[in-house]
This record gives C-alpha cells, sequence and structure tokens, in this order.
C-alpha cells in the first residue's frame, strides 16, 4: 500500500487547557487569549499557510468532577474550564480564510434538532460549505446535571437517542427542500416555490416533529460528518453515520486493526470502506534538528500538570484516580464505564487490565495520554508516511501544546518534508470541506442519508 495524501487538522477547544494540561502556563504560550477574535482569525491564517485542512474544535458542557467528587481541581488547572462555545468563532475564522475547514464538536444530547439543523446549515451557508460536525453524545454526570437531570443515560442508551436525532436532522438537511425550491430573485417574483418546500414529520421515541427546515439547502446540505467512537455500540454507529472518524493514538497494530474493523463496519452498513477517512491524534514536538526537537520536548516537560492530566483521565474513563494509589490496579472495565468507554479500552490495551495510575503517570509525559513523538522535520514526515501506510489511516488531528509555535514548527519542518515524498498536497482544490477530500459537495448516495430520502422523494415525484 503506498502512502497518500496526508489530510491534516489543528486539534484544539475554546478554552485555555485543552488536553495537554499544564503547557498553558509556558511563557511562549498565547492560548491565555482565546476569548479574542483576533487570536482565532491569526490562528485561522496560520493554519491556511500551512494548507491545513481543517481546525477541529473540540467541546464539552459540563465540569470534570469525577477527581476528588469536585470540581475545583479542574477550575484551579484550567482543565477545559472556562470553555467558551466553539460554534460563535467559526465565521470570523471563515472570513479571513477561503480554504480552511471547521469541525466543530456539538453535543446533540442536549440540542433540539429543529433549532440544530438550523445553526448548522447557517454556518454552513456563511463558511461556503466549510463546516463538518463531530457527533458526540456526551459523557459528564455535570452536564446531565446542568440540564435538569440526575445523571447522564448510559452508554449505548446515548447511541440510540443520537440514531434518532440524526434521522431527523437528515431529513430537514436532506428532503424539506427540493433542490430546485428556489427561483432566481431577480428573474421571478417568488422566491421560492411552496410546493417544493415540504413539511418534515416525525415521530418517534424521543422526538416528535411537524415543521418545515428553517434554512434554504446549503452548499453540503448535511454537514460533513465527523464521530470519534471506538466502543462496540460506537464503530455501530460510526459505521452507519460518519464521514470521518477521529481515533486516539495507539500502537500501530491497534490502530490497524480499528481502522479495519471501521471501514468493515461501514461495509456492512451498506456504504463503501472509501466512505470514510480515519484520523488519528497526533502529538507532535517539530525543529530543525532531533537535538533541537528534543530541547523543546525537555522544556515543555517543565510546564506539564500531571494532577490535571488525572483530572483530565478521571472524567473520561469514569474512576476517581484521587482515590487510586499509584501502585493498586485501577478497578474498572469497558463495561462498567458509562464515560467514554474506548478511552478506557485503550489504557487496558496499552497497560493491560491490572493498569495503574503509574503506568498513566508515566504516559502523560506532557499533559495527556497521547505519546509525544520528538524529531526533525524529516523524521516526522518518515513516522507520519509509515504510519498511514501501516495503519491505513487518511490523516491526524494535530493536538496543539505550545501555540502558536507548535503549528509554526509543523509547517515549517514537517510539511516540507511531507512534500518531498510526495505525503501533502502543494495547494488547496476549490470547493466545500467534504468536496475537498471527497469530491462531492453531497453526501454519497451510499450515505443512508441520502439513500433514504432520495428514494422517498422518488417515489413522491416518479
Amino acid at each position: 500500500m503506498r502512502a497518500r495524501t496526508l489530510a491534516v487538522n489543528a486539534f484544539d477547544m475554546c478554552c485555555l487547557g485543552h488536553i495537554q494540561q499544564g503547557l498553558w502556563r509556558h511563557p511562549r504560550d498565547r492560548s491565555k487569549n482565546f476569548e479574542h477574535l483576533a487570536y482565532w482569525t491569526d490562528y485561522a491564517h496560520r493554519l491556511e499557510r500551512g494548507l491545513f485542512d481543517g481546525l477541529f474544535l473540540a467541546d464539552v458542557v459540563g465540569i470534570y468532577d469525577v477527581y476528588q467528587n469536585s470540581p475545583d481541581a479542574a477550575i484551579r488547572s484550567a482543565v477545559q474550564v472556562p470553555v467558551n462555545d466553539p460554534m460563535l468563532i467559526i465565521p470570523a475564522m471563515a472570513l479571513v480564510t477561503r480554504h480552511l475547514g471547521f469541525g466543530v464538536t456539538v453535543n446533540l444530547s442536549y440540542e433540539s434538532p429543529y433549532l440544530f439543523a438550523r445553526r448548522m446549515s447557517t454556518l454552513d451557508h456563511l463558511t461556503q460549505g466549510r463546516i463538518a460536525w463531530n457527533i458526540v453524545t456526551g459523557y459528564l454526570d455535570s452536564a446531565a446535571r446542568a440540564q435538569g437531570f440526575q445523571q447522564q443515560m448510559k452508554h449505548d442508551d446515548r447511541y440510540d437517542l443520537a440514531d434518532e436525532f440524526m434521522e431527523v436532522v437528515y431529513k430537514l438537511w436532506e428532503d424539506s427542500w427540493a433542490d430546485d425550491a428556489l427561483s432566481s430573485p431577480f428573474d421571478s417574483r417568488d422566491y421560492a416555490d411552496p410546493a417544493k418546500v415540504q413539511a418534515i414529520k416525525h415521530e418517534g421515541k424521543q422526538y416528535r416533529l411537524d415543521a418545515r427546515h428553517l434554512c434554504s439547502p446549503s452548499i453540503q446540505r448535511t454537514p460533513m460528518l465527523y464521530q470519534a467512537g471506538a466502543s462496540t455500540r460506537g464503530q455501530a454507529f460510526a459505521g452507519k453515520h460518519a464521514e470521518c472518524i477521529f481515533l486516539n493514538g495507539q500502537s500501530f497494530d491497534a490502530l490497524a486493526t480499528l481502522t479495519k474493523a471501521f471501514r468493515a463496519q461501514a461495509v456492512a452498513c451498506g456504504r463503501k470502506g472509501e466512505d470514510i477517512k480515519i484520523f488519528v491524534g497526533a502529538s507532535l514536538i517539530a525543529a530543525g534538528t532531533k537535538a533541537e526537537a528534543q530541547d523543546r520536548y525537555d522544556e515543555y516537560r517543565q510546564y506539564v500538570d500531571s494532577e490535571a492530566a488525572l483530572v483530565h483521565a478521571s472524567a473520561s474513563m469514569g474512576v476517581d484516580l484521587a482515590k487510586v494509589d499509584l501502585e493498586e490496579p485501577v478497578q474498572t472495565s469497558v463495561q462498567q464505564s458509562q464515560a467514554v468507554q474506548s478511552n478506557v479500552q485503550a489504557v487496558m490495551q496499552q497497560h493491560g487490565k491490572q493498569w495503574t495510575k503509574a503506568d498513566l503517570l508515566r504516559q502523560m509525559v506532557l499533559g495527556s495520554r497521547q505519546t509525544p513523538i520528538v524529531g526533525s522535520g524529516s523524521e516526522l514526515a518518515d513516522y507520519l508516511v509509515n504510519l498511514q501506510v501501516s495503519c491505513d489511516v487518511d490523516g491526524i488531528n494535530l493536538s496543539r501544546t505550545v501555540v502558536p509555535e507548535c503549528f509554526d514548527d509543523f509547517i515549517d519542518h514537517v510539511v516540507p518534508a511531507l512534500q518531498d515524498r510526495g505525503a501533502y498536497k502543494t495547494q488547496y482544490e476549490e470547493g466545500s470541506i467534504r468536496r475537498k477530500l471527497f469530491g462531492s459537495d453531497r453526501l454519497p448516495l451510499t450515505h443512508p442519508a441520502r439513500a433514504a430520502y432520495d428514494s422517498a422523494r422518488s417515489e413522491e415525484n416518479p
């Protein structure tokens, strides 16, 4: 298998401390300005200079309060709190760029499908087709309590809810407005043909709807779809819905196995293996030489906040690591956890079922569970090509460490080396984010959103 052109997203969050806990304290880090639009427009300029495919924005709607059964440690160390709404910064970044895509995380468990569909269509219009949605169902009881519930739904039940949510928004995006519903405003007295704007009726377990979509069709109609669940139920959901799948970095063997499983799941759902693209989370420390990169890595390690890393890990795995001694096996399992089951599974794969807090701390050398890869631009390019070929992955989500220099270093040192190997684009293609990655603005006919509703429209209009 030969290397393909590697897709690259920057991976960040509209907050001070994302996943490399403590590095916001570094004197050269500018993430303290995350509440200012100029920070994000400068960010977008840099990424487009480096021909990044997109900025992938994570999000969370609760506070990490599993560690010590309190939010205090998260608040003290800025562990994804405060966190602002990522959707609101996208139009400003779109204004100052032409090609950069924007993947935004939205937790559907606490959304109205009708209003959410309008927000995403609006963003797709404003960005000229550069919007993607990372579909999540949440994993924090604190988020559920903030919405008036005692606790979150069980893990698999959240995916059942998600399946119905997707059915509703697909109908709104794909089936409410016909392709030819709009007249030319300058050639016709009528803006649109009411007969070609139909009400969407849905009667389900969780949602009821009788309404027309409030937005005319955007370039993509349905935004490009990301999903990050690698549990058994998550894989089934992704196989049906996702176009891009985000996996956490693991051993090459584990990644290759997961990639094969996801593509097989898509085929089992009537799609094609190439209908999905796999992105892997990566923490890279790049410089002109290996020695310079090592110096930078050693410098970064001085600012790591290990307790903050445990705060994040406790919430994502659903276990209070403050209650566990360093060398004591952490008693948890994929079946017991109602949080991110794939995170628990990944730790078990790396350290065994009797993994300890000490194992985790040794892994979190830069404040997250992603193992940093350190090297010159040439060395990192070789690593990424090997990752792509060995694991059949399509791209990476490049985690921020110290911003903006982590992205500048990647652009200055790694991008040219990848281009020399024919593994990175030298210019952008025109069109929507989906067209750039898949060759078309619209979902393929093999996707259930298109297959079901195009068929229904054909039956109504033979």
